[in-house]
């Protein structure tokens, strides 16, 4: 993690247990904001192209489930973390936008709605374009078409140019375990998290934004968060999900 992260977040950080990851070291820690718990990871520009998105096995089957994922890593690869990257279909494809190794497997959409996903503005991560990380605004990106190594679309975007969103309500009663990504302002690091318990959208929010300083963030979803970390000693197991992310590293 980042030197400076715990200045930024004021938080109390638990027990670390580091993985050993030769070719994309990276460490998830359980971080607190604002009284609630959630898991961090950081991915780091250097670490970017070890970074994948995932929605078939080879068999053209969806994955739905971070074993299915650890089978179809090439020998001698393991999972430093990996999270569920976005809303999913019935069949487990996304509804969004997705993008993998630069092939797009699934198309933007900029329409309003009345989910979660369609609570404009919605956004898109792409890692692997101009710069290392972004999260964008989806019409902004239908318009500026920028290129992007993987790309996954979801919805609403939690912070907005420093703002949070404005359908976001202090005293909420709407919670779920969340997870979503944040992007630094130079694009060189991108955060994922998942709250450890229920938190509403404003709560999610401020983390992103006063905690870890964020300009961008996106939400990848709520009640099918999942998050697969060994250096926090977490696989979680439960429904199926569509899209999944994450960052592969050699075993030691």
């Amino acid at each position: 993690m980042s030197a400076d992260l715990p200045r930024r977040l004021g938080v109390a950080f638990g027990m670390l247990l580091a993985l050993t990851l030769p070719a994309a070291a990276a460490i998830c820690e359980r971080v607190e904001h604002d009284g609630q718990g959630y898991v961090l990871c950081e991915v780091t520009a250097a670490q970017e192209g070890a970074l994948r998105l995932w929605q078939d096995g080879p068999d053209g089957a969806p994955l739905r489930h971070f074993a299915n994922l650890r089978r179809v890593l090439a020998p001698g690869e393991s999972l430093a973390f990996a999270m569920n990257a976005g809303m999913f279909h019935a069949d487990y494809r996304a509804v969004g936008l997705l993008v993998i190794d630069g092939v797009e497997l699934s198309p933007i959409v900029t329409g309003a709605s009345n989910d979660n996903f369609g609570m404009l503005p919605n956004g898109v991560f792409c890692s692997g374009g101009a710069q290392p990380f972004a999260v964008i605004e989806s019409r902004t990106f239908a318009q500026t078409r920028p290129d992007c190594r993987l790309a996954t679309q979801s919805g609403p975007m939690l912070v907005i140019e420093g703002e949070l969103h404005p359908r976001f309500l202090v005293d909420s009663t709407s919670r779920y375990i969340r997870n979503g990504v944040g992007v630094s302002a130079d694009g060189q690091t991108a955060w994922f998290a998942i709250s450890n318990r229920p938190v509403t959208f404003h709560e999610f929010g401020r983390f992103f934004r006063d905690g870890l300083g964020v300009p961008n963030a996106l939400y990848f979803d709520g009640s099918v968060s999942r998050l697969y970390a060994p250096s926090v000693r977490r696989a979680d197991f439960g429904r199926s999900m569509g899209p999944i992310i994450g960052l592969v590293g050699q075993d030691g």
